[in-house]
């Protein structure tokens, strides 16, 4: 089969690599039909080489239609269509039974300290094969692929594996009050969608902060308040205080992470790492890695005394300084966390509907074919063409 795989930093190729089998009597094997490209998949094109090895096969959000079934699987069968969640979770551990998918004791990567494993993400998470390729085996068939109708195009489902619980779980941990306010920074796939879907929940406010010209425009069609990060810099708290009496909104959800603009000194560190044989490497950013951390910092400036800070956006830092005075003396309620995927489908499908309310049948702005992945990558790295979510059509 064709598959995007890792070659180094910003070097991913499509290249032809074994099909995937069925290894354990419930797994199943999935022909994708579409897969998206994350922000977080940017983490691995940029800075975390040493934990990935070359032809390790990228992406966690993929659809399709199952191929194959191993023999112990009863609730699906050749032919159906399904979405497939980021996180592996089994469904019946201690922690999916208490809605925690993404710390699935069955999966969990114990040697590494992680949580559940995720797909092509990394040694840290299980170094599973990813999704950006043109079949994806899928372990737990019985539980842990999301059935979905034949109705409507893949656009509508797709971002049940990712996008739509991402940013759902940032709404729900922000805990927004009725009527209440928030601001999201970073209006990329997660925080664009986490902005619709507390408008959809309730919120009178929700403040959008960005400095891509079309995260801005579009988020600002969609009823956000958008501040353009290039013009508030660093009075960015200020100007939103002046929108709330002088408090602050009632959350702050941080959808930017480790890829925060800013913070000079941490970058270099990063590109300095990344110079490192990888045994090297890998054991510094394990032990003493930092993160760019200007969205997290405005997040704690940003939010008025009593409220709460969701956390969306990856951060990987080991040693990450944090303002803890601040946090202390405004009483600020931190939630955060890999998406617990399989916890919201059922809040989250009946929303998929041709009334569309979060506008998912048209979200993604670009779509290509899996051939054009590594021109997608470094388009979206660099923020081209209005780029803003990429389907790609194995």
């Amino acid at each position: 089969m064709r598959a995007l795989t890792w070659q180094g930093k910003r070097d991913v190729r499509v290249e032809t690599v074994p099909d995937p089998r069925i290894e354990d009597p419930t797994d199943i094997v999935v022909r994708v039909t579409s897969t998206g490209i994350c922000g977080s998949d940017l983490h691995l094109y940029e800075v975390m080489g040493p934990f990935i090895d070359p032809g390790d096969i990228l992406g966690h959000e993929s659809m399709g239609i199952v191929q194959e079934v191993g023999p112990a699987v009863r609730e699906l069968k050749p032919g159906d269509r399904v979405v497939v969640p980021f996180n592996i979770s089994c469904g019946a551990c201690y922690m999916c039974d208490r809605g925690l998918h993404s710390q699935c004791e069955t999966t969990q990567v114990t040697e590494r300290g992680s949580g559940a494993a995720l797909f092509g993400y990394t040694k840290l998470y299980g170094q599973v094969p990813g999704g950006q390729a043109e079949f994806l085996r899928v372990p737990f068939g019985n539980t842990l692929p999301i059935k979905v109708p034949d109705t409507a195009a893949d656009d509508r489902y797709v971002y049940l594996s990712d996008v739509l619980p991402t940013a759902w779980q940032a709404v729900e941990y922000a805990d927004i009050p009725p009527g209440g306010s928030v601001t999201v920074l970073g209006l990329g796939p997660i925080g664009a969608m986490a902005a619709r879907i507390a408008l959809h929940r309730g919120a009178e406010l929700v403040v959008g902060v960005d400095l891509v010209p079309e995260r801005l425009s579009r988020s600002h069609h969609d009823g956000v308040k958008c501040l353009d990060l290039r013009r508030h810099g660093k009075d960015l708290g200020d100007a939103i205080r002046d929108l709330t009496d002088g408090r602050g909104t009632d959350a702050v959800i941080d959808a930017v992470g480790m890829e925060a603009h800013g913070a000079s000194l941490a970058k270099a560190a990063q590109w300095g790492v990344g110079l490192l044989p990888d045994a090297m490497a890998e054991k510094l950013m394990e032990r003493a890695g930092i993160d760019r951390l200007g969205a997290l910092h405005s997040a704690f400036d940003i939010v008025r005394r009593g409220g709460t800070v969701s956390v969306s956006g990856v951060y990987g830092g080991a040693l990450d300084p944090m303002p803890l005075l601040t946090m202390f003396d405004k009483q600020v309620q931190v939630r955060m966390g890999q998406a617990n995927v399989r916890r919201w489908v059922d809040d989250l499908l009946p929303l998929l509907t041709d009334e569309d309310p979060l506008g998912v049948d048209d979200f993604a702005t670009h779509r290509l074919p899996l051939e054009d992945a590594p021109k997608a990558y470094q388009m979206f790295q660099d923020k081209e063409d209005g780029m803003i979510k990429t389907l790609l059509r194995p």
